[in-house]
């Protein structure tokens, strides 16, 4: 399974006129992020231009980014990179026309994750998602993947569990989203590779619905990310701790 084969497996699921009952949903935004303290960076200070797509079709769902991530500084001509992650997961609900739920589990799926960017990142995810219903919470999915690194320098192979969540709630007439996900990698098999935590929360009020009213609701958010990874890249000792402000606009 490589970059071109997800690519393709994307351009499928959101070809809008061919597939009108193919998709159920789908979301395109960009965001702009303006951060400090960032660890093994060319620079503290970074920019982050991100676009991401998300939907549910037939078959399951889907959610990828991509980041352009632009250092507040020169070191030795490196001024920025690029990374991104392409996340398709299949719903055995859905494939099969079956029910595969019981307690707080919705539904089971096949979750798949590409990662890639400059650099020694490139990797292949695979295992099972599960969507649960928990009170609060807009959605709340957890997925359980085995990773295998498969570009030279990467030596992240292991296990990961990635939990993503979004709450929405009102304060007075105005509307907030907490959303975000945790990344998880653990039993690494690469002596080198410390076992790490990424937790990247987002808090966004509804500017474009305070503005505009409800007609423009849901468009235009502005917030603050948080971002804490214990021994990032899996270096032990290095531990980010970090805050952005963030523009989020929704196509």
């Amino acid at each position: 399974m490589n970059k071109s084969c997800f690519a393709l497996l994307l351009l499928a699921a959101t070809a809008p006129v061919q597939a009108e009952d193919l998709i159920h949903w789908w979301d395109v935004s960009g965001t702009f992020l303006y951060g400090d303290d960032y660890d093994l960076a060319p620079s503290a200070n970074q920019t982050t231009l991100t676009l991401e797509t998300a939907g549910g079709w037939k078959y399951g769902d889907w959610f990828t980014f991509q980041d352009l991530i632009i250092y507040n500084g020169d070191n030795f001509g490196v001024t920025s990179t690029t990374y991104g992650e392409i996340s398709p997961r299949f719903s055995l609900g859905k494939m099969t026309g079956g029910e595969f739920k019981f307690g707080p589990v919705k539904d089971v799926l096949i979750a798949l994750t590409y990662e890639e960017g400059e650099g020694p990142v490139q990797s292949f995810l695979y295992g099972v998602g599960l969507d649960l219903a928990i009170p609060g919470f807009t959605y709340f999915s957890l997925n359980t993947y085995k990773r295998d690194a498969i570009s030279t320098g990467n030596i992240s192979d292991g296990w990961q569990v990635t939990p993503a969540f979004r709450i929405d709630f009102p304060i007075g007439n105005a509307n907030f989203v907490f959303d975000g996900f945790m990344d998880w990698v653990f039993s690494a098999d690469n002596v080198g590779y410390d076992e790490n935590i990424h937790f990247n929360p987002q808090l966004k009020f509804d500017l474009g619905k305070a503005l505009f009213g409800d007609k423009r609701a849901n468009k235009l958010y502005v917030g603050i990310e948080y971002d804490y990874w214990k021994s990032k890249y899996g270096v032990d000792g290095i531990d980010q701790n970090t805050y952005s402000v963030i523009a989020q606009y929704h196509f």
